[in-house]
């Protein structure tokens, strides 16, 4: 039968000594009996739960939530706001992958002049893995995540696109200038670069994937 050494006092149990101990005791208690009380007696009032356990089982729960959120934004789908290239785009790529690996073709051409993306500047693999050229090959263009925006792929290559206006070597031309025509479309459909998920087929047939094409003339 526990007695208090304390007061002398006996008890049934030794649940019914840790209580007296903490309303009577309390000031007096000795580290030792200062822990036995906190570990047994430090529960919530309604449900009798250790308020240890129940702290850690929140911590825990809030990181999974957490690790879930991050695979899932970052991993399968596009992340938020970003720059590239100094250009502002909407939706940056998902987690990069070798299985995502799509193809298609492209054709930019600014005032009557092509772009040559197999040009050593718009092959850059290794700076931009989620889209890039690659092999000195400036006709098909590489995608290796999901989530890959048309706006995202042409702030790769320095170009700033929009739904009516292209930005390239500092010069920004508008549909809506007098004597100026901008046409962004993918598969000869107009598209929100901002929002348009380039789709790509096999290395082998990159013609069945997005055909990007950007054709902004001038009047001289």
């Amino acid at each position: 039968m526990p007695e208090c050494s304390y007061c002398g006092a006996t008890f049934d149990d030794e649940q019914s000594h840790l209580i007296h101990l903490k309303e009577e005791h309390e000031g007096e208690l000795g580290t030792i009996d200062q822990r036995r009380v906190e570990e047994e007696l430090d529960t919530e009032d309604d449900g009798g739960v250790p308020v240890g356990p129940l702290v850690l089982g929140v911590v825990l729960t809030v990181s999974v939530l957490l690790v879930g959120y991050v695979i899932f934004v970052h991993g399968s789908g596009g992340g938020g706001e970003s720059t590239v290239n100094g250009i502002d785009v909407a939706q940056t790529p998902g987690q990069v992958s070798q299985s995502e690996h799509g193809h298609g073709l492209i054709n930019v051409t600014i005032d009557g002049q092509e772009l040559d993306f197999s040009r050593q500047e718009f092959q850059n693999p290794r700076e931009y893995s989620a889209f890039h050229f690659e092999n000195g090959n400036g006709r098909i263009w590489h995608k290796h995540a999901p989530g890959v925006t048309l706006e995202y792929g042409m702030a790769t290559l320095g170009i700033e696109v929009s739904e009516n206006s292209v930005t390239y070597d500092g010069t920004t031309y508008r549909d809506s200038d007098p004597g100026t025509s901008v046409n962004v479309t993918v598969n000869g459909n107009a598209v929100d670069p901002a929002s348009y998920e380039l789709d790509g087929a096999s290395e082998n047939t990159p013609g069945e994937g997005d055909f990007i094409r950007i054709i902004v003339t001038t009047e001289s």
